[in-house]
């Protein structure tokens, strides 16, 4: 049985499922609450992070809760970007 996140979380069997895939708590909880229509829609007009300097990174990081970015080179704060 799907436990109830209360108002928080709109779609409780979806935000487990992702939990449960591995995705943090803040990720879940932003895609299970997304509109159906917003989430399926394709990625934004940015540029690949690749592209992005590494004090850009290191700003997005920051504006997103990234911890220990100050100790990252560009791959690390690539791959922490995707994977928050």
């Amino acid at each position: 049985m799907t436990k109830n996140h209360g108002n928080s979380i709109k779609d409780d069997d979806r935000y487990e499922a992702l939990r449960d895939e591995g995705m943090s708590k803040e990720k879940a909880a932003r895609i299970a609450n997304a509109d159906d229509t917003e989430a399926a829609r394709k990625g934004g007009e940015s540029e690949r992070y690749e592209d992005w300097t590494k004090e850009e990174l290191y700003e997005k990081a920051k504006e997103v809760g990234i911890g220990d970015r100050s100790r990252m080179d560009k791959r690390e704060l690539i791959r922490a970007l995707r994977e928050h």
